[in-house]
């Protein structure tokens, strides 16, 4: 795509062509649609025109292992917009001279056609829920563990006093979960 927005001999050659209002549209296709190439790739259709239809077809393809594929559908919608040359959400923009020269006669897709989707929304209970779990499930693993310690005091009178600090590092990291529970809620 850096033919859409590239400086220098670039730059020269796409603002003579838009001043000369000879791009009619701008076709972004999607990445792996060559052999030889696996970066998504555009089409610059020249044909005068006073304005220019900008297309995002990047999301419509058919996916495969090495190389994916425009299927009719995907065909028939791309060339269904420059048919109509109008704004389709999230697909296609028919920007205006002067918009293009606004935009430093930068063509670069997402400069005229919106394509953001929001996140979808977080279900905040079910997270707390989950959350809620997954600290119950810490707890109960870190009493096993100090049961574990606890059963190890005693077995090696060499190692005896740092199982017993232990022990005792252990019962307060549990003692604290024990407070912190009891007054949160």
């Amino acid at each position: 795509h850096g033919v859409l927005f590239r400086g220098n001999k670039e730059g020269a050659i796409r603002r003579k062509l838009l001043e000369n209002r000879l791009v009619y549209a701008v076709i972004g296709l999607p990445e792996k649609l060559f052999l030889n190439t696996g970066i998504p790739v555009c089409v610059l259709v020249l044909r005068k025109s006073e304005n220019t239809l900008v297309i995002d077809a990047s999301k419509d393809f058919k996916a495969a292992a090495k190389q994916n594929f425009l299927t009719i559908e995907n065909t028939e919608k791309i060339l269904s917009a420059l048919r109509l040359r109008t704004d389709i959400e999230k697909y296609s923009h028919l920007a205006g001279t002067g918009e293009i020269a606004e935009n430093d006669f930068n063509l670069n897709i997402s400069r005229y056609v919106d394509t953001y989707e929001p996140p979808p929304p977080i279900d905040i209970v079910a997270v707390t829920r989950e959350m809620a779990d997954l600290n119950r499930q810490i707890r109960q693993t870190e009493r096993k563990l100090l049961d574990f310690f606890r059963d190890m005091v005693g077995m090696d009178e060499q190692h005896e006093n740092e199982m017993r600090e232990i022990v005792t590092i252990w019962e307060g990291i549990c003692g604290e979960y024990a407070e912190q529970t009891s007054e949160t809620l």
